[in-house]
């Protein structure tokens, strides 16, 4: 990620990045198909600790109270560099082609895990259930939604509280927003 943002993801090599991180390439492939899977790699890590995080929660605690304290305690964590950097990260993320399908795989993947985690807690079947495919897919929507409105107020605002009001109003029915005026 950082020698993406320093350097722009097209010039960035596997060998670079193995070299960054003092690993030979064959390592480097041994991990990561890709330099793309690379870059986006902390995501992946990121979506794994929600579905940990949501596991993490006391057993009798209602599921939408767990959803909100995993997904808040997974976004508070602060990842390596400061709020300008992490603008900086969303905004290559989601504006390079080359990292959008490793982003559509690691969203896959934070649902997948998702389902199986609410259906862990929820006593339902990952496959055969709606709810746990629903329940995920609104908290992955709800995060992606967040991540967008925090990205493009530049930081501004707390990503935190944003993915809060997201959970709120999901859990709410998603009444309509007051107009404005």
């Amino acid at each position: 990620m950082r020698l993406a943002l320093e350097h722009g993801v097209e010039n960035v090599t596997a060998e670079g990045i193995a070299m960054a991180a003092d690993v030979a390439p064959r390592t480097f492939h041994n991990y990561f198909a890709s330099k793309e899977e690379a870059i986006v790699g902390e995501l992946v890590d990121r979506a794994t600790g929600f579905a940990d995080a949501l596991r993490a929660r006391p057993a009798g605690e209602p599921i939408w109270d767990a959803l909100q304290h995993a997904i808040v305690a997974v976004l508070s964590e602060s990842p390596e560099g400061g709020l300008v950097d992490r603008v900086a990260r969303m905004r290559m993320l989601k504006t390079t082609r080359l990292l959008l399908a490793q982003q559509l795989t690691v969203f896959e993947q934070l649902h997948r895990m998702l389902v199986e985690a609410v259906a862990e807690r929820t006593g339902t079947d990952a496959e055969r259930d709606i709810y746990p495919q629903l329940l995920a897919s609104v908290a992955a929507i709800a995060v992606k939604a967040a991540m967008h409105v925090w990205e493009a107020s530049d930081g501004s605002v707390s990503l935190v509280d944003v993915a809060t009001d997201a959970l709120a109003q999901l859990r709410a029915g998603l009444p309509e927003p007051e107009v404005r005026t």
